[in-house]
């Protein structure tokens, strides 16, 4: 007789990466005739509240703050009064301080499109897909600190321990393919670190574990021990996690129903299945020459993110239902945070996406899927119109920020909202991030208003007690 242990073991404890991960539909085995998981699984899919075509998200996060004026949103006064006091300066709005006087953009703007939308010249190639994307300008954010105001944008609070868009999402609408996480996350493929609050970004907070975000690795197989044992057949291994799964029945019996073992559990579920799944999924030698070079995969300053957007068309043509790739690292250089010199930030940093993701839109237009799969962009905050005191760069910026969407049921060449002659705060149809977090919802069916979980004594939500659907933006 083997021990506990000893079956965990032989089982490939590498599965543990995916534990407290994605509860799927229980198709067989003891589980499920132990009476003691849903055999439809709590992310069996799920109708929302009202009819409508989308069935995934991708979200493109820019982290660190991208600079507004230096990307979407063209600012001609800004050029013409470049190192004049910027009128009603805060120098403390940022996180550094600013000299409080106006920074012209390093950049050059031309109009595209039928739209006639600015775009600077650091977007050659998505400038080429303005008239299939929704620009929201006078989105704002509460805190100028990194850590707050990824939380914000991630979860609706700007503080640790609440569920995030994702999990939301899965919670809502459960995923269409049981045998592949309904909620992945890609961050940083070239090392150079995790957002600040890490993990934090796409945790399910007091939701069942089973909701939350699986991250792929940067390196090596996207997903640890996704291969069997060598000379281990399916059979057998479908009889250890028989064995395995009455053994933690017993032990969750004896202690309670514990949602971090009961995540555990299904995990090894899923692990089996992905196997099967997975390893073609994330395979993108299977793709032709001609598209992996349209995302950019002979390019080596936008390989890195040419396969995570690649990687994520293939994810939604499999009906995963939450999908979040993060460009940048942990703070400063390594991110979008262009304190020192934005020119040279944002060249970077704007080279390794603008190809990757205007290929993303091409090929999910080609093949049909960008009505039902909704692809939008932004940073936690905006930046300043001033410049820091000694440098050629701008600070942190929480009352002004662009974000854009793509598909899913929204309107394409659309300019919602505004900021001020400079770019420095939104002024017109001021958008919060509870107003962008139940727009989301809306496009995928949900009413963010009966999205809820009971936790604590009372009834939470992602967007609280705040949130209006931008429905100007809607198709």
């Amino acid at each position: 007789m083997l021990s506990r242990r000893q079956i965990l073991h032989k089982c490939g404890l590498g599965f543990g990466t995916l534990a407290l991960a994605n509860l799927l539909k229980e198709e067989q085995g003891v589980l499920a005739a132990a009476g003691q998981i849903n055999s439809n699984g709590p992310l069996a899919p799920r109708g929302g509240h009202f009819s409508r075509k989308v069935k995934s998200v991708i979200w493109i996060m820019l982290n660190g703050g991208p600079s507004q004026m230096d990307t979407w949103d063209y600012k001609p006064e800004l050029q013409r009064r470049a190192g004049q006091k910027l009128p009603g300066a805060d120098l403390d709005v940022g996180f550094n301080k600013t000299n409080g006087r106006l920074l012209a953009s390093p950049f050059h703007f031309s109009q595209y499109g039928e739209s006639g939308s600015w775009v600077s010249n650091i977007f050659p190639f998505l400038a080429k897909h303005v008239d299939d994307m929704t620009f929201v300008h006078s989105c704002f954010s509460d805190s100028n600190n990194h850590s707050p105001a990824l939380f914000q944008i991630n979860t609706g609070m700007n503080r640790m321990g609440f569920p995030c868009v994702g999990s939301w999402i899965v919670y809502g609408m459960g995923t269409e393919n049981a045998n592949l996480p309904g909620f992945v996350v890609m961050t940083d493929a070239l090392g150079r670190g995790f957002p600040k609050g890490r993990a934090q970004n796409w945790g399910a907070g007091f939701l069942p574990n089973v909701y939350q975000g699986i991250p792929l690795n940067n390196t090596g197989p996207p997903v640890d021990n996704l291969h069997p044992y060598a000379g281990q057949t399916a059979t057998q291994q479908r009889t250890f996690l028989d064995a395995l799964g009455g053994m933690n029945l017993q032990h969750q019996q004896r202690y309670g129903m514990e949602s971090e073992l009961a995540a555990r559990i299904e995990s090894f579920e899923l692990a089996f299945r992905m196997q099967t799944t997975a390893p073609g999924t994330f395979d993108i030698n299977l793709e032709s020459t001609a598209t992996r070079k349209q995302y950019g995969l002979d390019n080596e300053k936008c390989a890195h993110f040419g396969r995570q957007c690649l990687i994520a068309r293939r994810l939604v043509e499999q009906g995963v239902r939450f999908i979040q790739i993060y460009s940048g690292g942990t703070d400063n250089e390594k991110s979008w945070d262009g304190h020192l010199n934005i020119k040279k930030n944002h060249t970077q940093f704007a080279a390794e996406v603008d190809q990757p993701t205007a290929a993303l839109l091409a090929d999910l237009k080609q093949r049909g899927l960008l009505e039902e799969t909704l692809v939008l962009c932004c940073g936690e905050f905006g930046r300043t119109s001033d410049a820091e005191a000694t440098r050629k760069g701008r600070d942190h910026n929480p009352h002004a920020f662009t974000t854009w969407f793509a598909g899913g049921g929204t309107k394409g060449g659309l300019h919602y909202g505004a900021t001020d002659e400079f770019g420095y705060k939104a002024i017109e149809n001021r958008v919060t991030v509870h107003d962008l977090h139940a727009t989301i919802l809306y496009l995928l069916g949900i009413d963010h208003q009966k999205l809820t979980y009971r936790f604590n004594g009372r009834d939470f939500r992602l967007t609280d007690v705040y949130g209006n659907v931008l429905t100007d933006i809607l198709a």
